[in-house]
């Protein structure tokens, strides 16, 4: 059991590649005063501190494989029993499948904690389709721009520190459809999961993103509070 009761339920965020959920997700955890929890840093995190788990998921990873859910849970586990993440985190990328959803629910339970609130990022494809192509990274910051939405003052470079701006690979039109397709093959049950438990709430992600975390904080601030 936790020592104190967390301020607001576990949060995941769910939608389709460019939905915004990763941009929200820093906005929100900042607002909240919460971590944001993504797979990537906690296999970076037990790799550079030469875990077990560390070992085992890199190990996978190097043979071209998926991480099995057992270790990714256990790295879920292991972060969640974390001081900052008492008063509540923001989950991005886990779980992506019901079986791990399922698995997180047990392992909450046992830490004393509530259920999942899952958010749904809902989009057109259109738009979708405009903000990844759009969309361009700083080599150096990794701060993303859209040349669309939210264009750099100068073309290619970012603005806090001049870094070129680079279009990833899967962003490009001909990679979209795919990725999208598979988004609903793997993430729809997920989403009619949650639905199901009443622990689902959709959100319309069609504006700006300063305009969507101010609704979405809205939102959250009743359906989050305990």
């Amino acid at each position: 059991m936790t020592a104190t009761a967390p301020r607001i339920r576990p949060l995941v965020f769910l939608g389709a590649p460019g939905a915004g959920k990763g941009t929200q997700a820093r906005a929100v955890a900042e607002r909240l005063g919460v971590p944001q929890i993504s797979t990537g840093d906690m296999f970076r995190d037990h790799a550079a501190r030469g875990t077990d788990l560390g070992k085992q998921a890199k190990a996978v990873m190097e043979r071209g494989e998926l991480v099995s859910d057992d270790i990714v849970v256990a790295m879920v586990a292991d972060r969640i029993v974390q001081p900052d993440c008492a008063p509540g985190f923001i989950l991005d990328g886990f779980p992506r499948t019901v079986p791990q959803a399922e698995r997180l629910e047990t392992l909450l339970a046992q830490t004393g904690r509530p259920g999942v609130l899952a958010v749904n990022f809902r989009i057109s494809y259109t738009n979708l389709v405009r903000r990844l192509t759009g969309r361009r990274t700083c080599v150096l910051c990794g701060e993303i721009y859209n040349i669309h939405f939210r264009p750099p003052k100068v073309e290619g470079r970012c603005d806090r520190d001049g870094g070129e701006l680079k279009q990833r690979a899967d962003d490009r039109e001909e990679v979209i459809r795919e990725r999208l397709s598979a988004y609903e093959r793997q993430t729809q049950p997920l989403v009619d999961f949650y639905r199901e438990r009443g622990a689902l709430l959709d959100v319309d992600a069609e504006a700006a993103p300063e305009e969507l975390t101010r609704r979405l904080l809205e939102l959250l601030e009743a359906a989050v509070a305990r």
